[in-house]
């Protein structure tokens, strides 16, 4: 996120050579990770599988575009595979947006890993386990290149100030943001998103910024005894904050989904 007033961190580069500007103000994408599969639970590679939400999921998703739809996006782009665009429909609903569906939003393809367990492949292929490269699957490179392109070219699409929801996948979503924000992808420098989470980036002037990250697994907040019986925990909703863990977080967020 930004930092706030005073901070000591030198100009923003990114900031309008011309304000006002219409072609220089700041693009948004906000990208949200599907909700929970039954597959997530079981820890299993999905890849490309079409694996829909489980009922967990479905829950995620709606409770998760209450937020999202407080934010007033312009556009909703997903991933054509079951689970992202089962994901991104609550929204539709409530936004009243088309879901613009775009298959190189999809997970990375996992080849001979899909539909095995994290235990299944560590315990079959030892070797490409360690550097998680799985035979007959997408190279690390190529989701990259695939993911940062699709965020790309949807930036390219939207007028400047406005903000579009893409719904896609896990290591599709890390990937591409490491690759739009000059991050070594196979380092993993970004923390996973957990499901029904998401990240923010923004676009300006040529260049990238991660304004947020894995929004959406907040705790719940410990009761405030000062506040007094009866009025819960004492804290007012803050604007920005996300889910509370047991609405977005999930469980099985893995590597493959």
């Amino acid at each position: 996120m930004d930092p706030g007033a005073g901070e000591d961190v030198g100009p923003d580069r990114s900031a309008s050579p011309v304000p006002g500007s219409h072609a220089d103000q700041l693009v948004t994408l906000l990208l949200w990770r599907h909700g929970q599969t039954e597959w997530n639970l079981e820890r299993r590679f999905q890849g490309q599988s079409d694996v829909g939400l489980n009922a967990t999921g479905r829950r995620q998703a709606r409770q998760a575009a209450l937020l999202i739809a407080a934010l007033k996006p312009d556009a909703i782009y997903s991933s054509d595979l079951a689970r992202a665009a089962g994901t991104a429909e609550p929204l539709a609903r409530l936004t009243g947006l088309p879901v613009n569906l775009d298959k190189d939003l999809r997970e990375r393809h996992g080849g001979e890993w899909e539909g095995l367990t994290d235990q299944e492949i560590r315990q079959s292929y030892p070797d490409e386990y360690r550097i998680w490269s799985p035979p007959g699957g997408e190279p690390t490179a190529a989701v990259a290149d695939r993911a940062a392109g699709a965020f790309e070219r949807i930036a390219d699409n939207m007028a400047g100030g406005s903000l579009a929801v893409v719904v896609s996948h896990g290591a599709a979503i890390g990937m591409g943001m490491s690759r739009l924000l000059g991050l070594p992808e196979r380092e993993r420098i970004l923390g996973s998103l957990a499901n029904c989470s998401w990240s923010v980036l923004g676009h300006r002037s040529g260049r990238w910024r991660l304004l947020e990250h894995n929004v959406g697994t907040l705790p719940e907040p410990v009761p405030d005894p000062a506040a007094g019986q009866g009025s819960g925990s004492g804290l007012e909703p803050v604007p920005g904050l996300g889910l509370a863990a047991g609405a977005a977080a999930g469980s099985g967020s893995g590597r493959g989904g």
